[in-house]
C-alpha cells in the first residue's frame, strides 16, 4: 500500500478546457497517511501544484514539477443539534455533488453555490461564491496537511483571512498545504437567500414562504445551464476575469459617458463593475480568434472551441483585457489561475 508517482502524465483529463499538456510527476493521494509518508520520505519535488477538479487553472505549458491530486472522498455528519449540522467533506469530493447530498437530506446553507465545478479542497481557497453568497458564509473549519513537514493543522474561519474570491491559501499560505476536509455549518429549518436579481426574478410572484433549497437549487442549475457551457461540450474554466472593484471617483465618469452601465454598490466608497457587460460592449461576445472563443451566451467565459493550446486562450484574454483598458481604462484581472 504505497502512493505511485506517475511520471509524464497528459493533464488533458484534468482540467476543464482540456489543454492537452504534461506533468512532470503526478501523485493521486487517496488517504493522508500515504501523503505524509510521501512528505517524510522527502520524495515531494520543490515545485509543487496542488490541483483539485482542474475547473480554474489554465495550462499554458508543460508543468515541471509535481501535481498532487486528492481522491479523499467521504461526507459525515460530526456534530448536530435541533438547529443545525456540521457535516465533514473530504477534499476530493466534487463540490456540485456535495451540494446535491446537503439538499437531499433538507440541509440549508450550500443551495446558491449549486453546480459550481471543481472540488470541495479548492472551495475554501478560492472562497467560491454565487447568487449572492460565498461559501465563508457556512464554513466552520478545514484540515490541511503540512507539505513540509506531514502535520496536521486546524483552519478555524477567522485565521483563513477570506475576501472576494481569495484566502490566506492564496496569499501567505500559498502552495504550503493539502486540504484534507471542510466543514460546513448548515441550518436544518433553512431559510433561503434570494436577494440576487437573477433568482428573484426566477421566483417572481412566487410566496417566499413556501420556497424550498431544493427549489432554489433548481433555479441556480437552470440560470447556470442557460449561461455556463458544459465543459464535456466546450472546454471552459467559468468566469474566466473577476467583476472589477475600483473608486466612486474613478466610476463617476465612467457612468457620464455609458449611463446604462450596470454596477452595485459596496462600502467604503467603491463599486463593484460587471466584466462580462464591459467585455461585451467592448465587442468582443461570440467572437473568436483561431480555436480560442468568448462565450456568445455570456461574455465573461472564454471557451476552447476544440483544439486550442493555453498560450491561444491566454492570447485571447491579454488581447481582451488590452482592449477594454484602452475603452473603459479599467484592468481586467483573471480569475482563472495561469500557469
Amino acid at each position: 500500500d504505497f502512493m505511485q508517482i506517475q511520471k509524464n502524465i497528459s493533464l488533458k483529463t484534468f482540467n476543464t478546457f482540456g489543454i492537452d499538456v504534461r506533468a512532470k510527476s503526478f501523485v493521486a493521494v487517496k488517504t493522508a497517511r500515504l501523503l505524509r509518508e510521501v512528505i517524510q520520505s522527502k520524495t515531494l519535488e520543490n515545485n509543487l501544484f496542488i490541483l483539485g477538479g482542474g475547473s480554474n487553472v489554465l495550462f499554458t505549458k508543460d508543468f515541471d514539477g509535481m501535481i498532487i491530486h486528492s481522491e479523499l472522498k467521504g461526507i459525515r455528519v460530526i456534530e448536530e443539534n435541533d438547529e443545525h449540522v456540521i457535516v465533514q467533506a473530504e477534499s476530493g469530493e466534487k463540490w456540485a455533488e456535495f451540494v446535491d447530498y446537503t439538499i437531499e437530506h433538507h440541509w440549508g446553507g450550500l443551495e446558491n453555490l449549486s453546480l459550481i465545478p471543481g472540488s470541495v479542497g479548492a472551495a475554501p481557497v478560492q472562497n467560491i461564491g454565487a447568487y449572492g453568497t460565498e461559501q465563508e458564509k457556512t464554513f466552520v473549519s478545514l484540515e490541511a496537511m503540512n507539505l513540509s513537514t506531514g502535520k496536521i493543522h486546524t483552519f478555524t474561519h477567522n485565521i483563513c483571512n477570506f475576501a472576494y474570491r481569495n484566502s490566506i491559501f492564496k496569499t501567505l499560505e500559498k502552495g504550503k498545504w493539502f486540504i484534507l476536509n471542510v466543514n460546513y455549518r448548515l441550518q436544518k429549518n433553512p431559510k433561503v437567500s434570494l436577494k440576487y436579481k437573477a433568482l428573484k426574478e426566477y421566483f417572481r410572484g412566487k410566496d417566499t414562504s413556501f420556497i424550498t433549497i431544493k427549489a432554489v437549487s433548481k433555479a441556480v442549475k437552470e440560470i447556470r445551464r442557460s449561461k455556463l457551457p458544459d465543459p464535456k461540450v466546450l472546454g471552459n474554466g467559468g468566469s474566466f476575469f473577476k467583476n472589477p472593484v475600483i473608486e466612486k471617483e474613478t466610476f463617476m465618469p465612467l457612468q457620464k459617458r455609458f449611463p446604462e452601465i450596470p454596477f452595485y454598490e459596496l462600502a467604503d466608497d467603491k463599486i463593484k463593475l460587471a466584466a462580462g457587460w464591459l467585455i461585451e460592449q467592448a465587442g468582443w461576445k461570440g467572437k473568436n480568434i483561431g480555436q480560442a472563443a468568448v462565450h456568445n451566451k455570456q461574455a465573461l467565459v472564454l471557451v476552447n472551441l476544440g483544439n486550442a493550446s493555453g498560450t491561444d486562450i491566454m492570447n485571447l484574454a491579454s488581447t481582451i483585457q488590452a482592449d477594454v483598458l484602452s475603452r473603459f481604462n479599467i484592468h481586467l484581472e483573471s480569475e482563472v489561475l495561469i500557469l
